[in-house]
């Protein structure tokens, strides 16, 4: 599945959960979803796997006049990685840096604060965990999330994507212990490129979807997962 075009994030997550076939009703495996747009595809995989969801918030540094362009990312529990070459290369002043750390670190916790209503983080000890994003084009914001998470000692750290550039999914198989990237196409330019239907995900939907997987985890025995 070199240059497939998935239909939206549900199409994608059905398809990625495919994949990850051999974690399914597995007590050890948790879904941590980046959200926005990570979350309908965590979703899907969660719902496929009867898994729990629950969201990973990290926030890319982008570079200042460009923030598309990605210096690096923030993750929660204080967990910073930054590209030094690109630091390096673009003579980044460090009190540019710490303004936008700044920055997103608020919007770090905002997002904590909406998405969880209180509820504390997943404990992911002795869990394998599956991370899931809509796609990874520089994979600075799944790089942060798989260092940050390692810091909470899960068993496993596996990340999981429908469509990627190669070369970033070469260089998370040095930092997770698996990676699965199901769609790679050369050129790959954006991660929307690979969807038909690649609008925001709004943050009443994240809500939701987190919403509906508690509900359904909360009722074992039954399948209470519903389809968005």
């Amino acid at each position: 599945m070199h240059n497939h075009v998935f239909r939206d994030r549900q199409d994608a997550g059905r398809a990625l959960a495919t994949a990850l076939a051999s974690f399914a009703k597995r007590a050890d495996v948790l879904v941590l979803a980046l959200p926005r747009g990570g979350v309908p595809v965590g979703y899907e995989v969660a719902r496929a796997l009867q898994v729990p969801l629950d969201v990973f918030i990290v926030r890319k540094l982008g570079v200042p006049g460009h923030e598309e362009y990605a210096m690096g990312a923030i993750a929660a529990g204080g967990v910073r990685v930054l590209n030094e070459s690109v630091v390096r290369m673009l003579d980044i002043r460090e009190s540019d840096i710490e303004a936008i750390v700044d920055a997103e670190q608020r919007e770090l916790e905002r997002r904590e604060r909406l998405y969880r209503n209180g509820r504390p983080p997943p404990d992911v000890r002795g869990h394998s965990v599956i991370l899931v994003d809509d796609g990874l084009a520089t994979g600075s914001t799944m790089l942060a999330a798989v260092r940050a998470l390692r810091t909470l000692t899960p068993a496993r750290t596996i990340v999981a994507v429908p469509t990627a550039a190669a070369e970033t999914c070469n260089e998370l198989r040095h930092e997770a212990d698996e990676v699965v990237c199901l769609s790679t196409p050369e050129p790959f330019r954006a991660v929307g490129l690979w969807y038909a239907d690649f609008s925001q995900t709004s943050d009443d939907e994240v809500r939701d979807l987190l919403q509906r997987a508690r509900t359904a985890a909360a009722t074992p025995g039954t399948d209470r997962w519903e389809a968005p």
